[in-house]
């Protein structure tokens, strides 16, 4: 299928059933525009649109949806705090913040580390989004691991999923989200 109308019908679907959510959608389409993902070439934004589908998937509500729609904005455009709350008010803001890492924070390992921390100190929705992103990471990974062997930056991040993995499962006991999110662990593990 054309990766164009995959992602017109995913949004679609997304808006369709959480209709507060277009201009969401339209505001992380904007930022991530000229974005491209590093294993398959696809818009950046089909990623936190999965993220936030995944999170419509299990029920979440739609400021956790739109939370999911914009987890990526502060980290990879210019878009501020600030800006997001003026625009979606402080809970989606919020969210969104305790999902982005400290860009001070110079060791990846450290930031990572700082990063896991934040979310499980933020609360369960935080940590819902922060999941949702891990289980659409982990099947880039598992593509990214079809087509050749992972190199040192994709096992570090692989290390991140794993260690991010044991903490939700603990912050998130029997929830859906975090069986999925396992899922994709274990089928990722068993392909690397």
């Amino acid at each position: 299928m054309n990766p164009a109308l995959e992602l017109a019908s995913a949004a679609f679907h997304l808006t369709d059933q959480h209709p507060r959510v277009r201009r969401v959608f339209e505001f992380a389409h904007e930022r991530h525009a000229g974005q491209r993902r590093d294993v398959d070439g696809a818009p950046f934004v089909t990623h936190p649109l999965e993220v936030a589908s995944i999170l419509s998937e299990h029920n979440y509500p739609d400021h956790v949806v739109a939370a999911g729609l914009l987890h990526d904005v502060l980290e990879k455009s210019d878009t501020d705090p600030a800006e997001l709350e003026a625009r979606f008010g402080v809970p989606v803001a919020s969210l969104v913040m305790a999902v982005t890492d400290d860009p001070a924070i110079g060791d990846d390992g450290e930031r990572r580390a700082a990063l896991r921390l934040q979310v499980a100190q933020a609360g369960d929705e935080a940590a819902a989004i922060f999941a949702a992103d891990k289980i659409s990471k982990a099947r880039e990974m598992r593509d990214k691991a079809r087509r050749g062997a992972l190199d040192g930056d994709s096992l570090a991040r692989l290390e991140h999923y794993q260690e991010s993995s044991e903490m939700l499962e603990e912050l998130l006991p029997g929830r859906p989200l975090i069986a999925e999110l396992m899922r994709e662990m274990r089928a990722l593990t068993r392909q690397r």
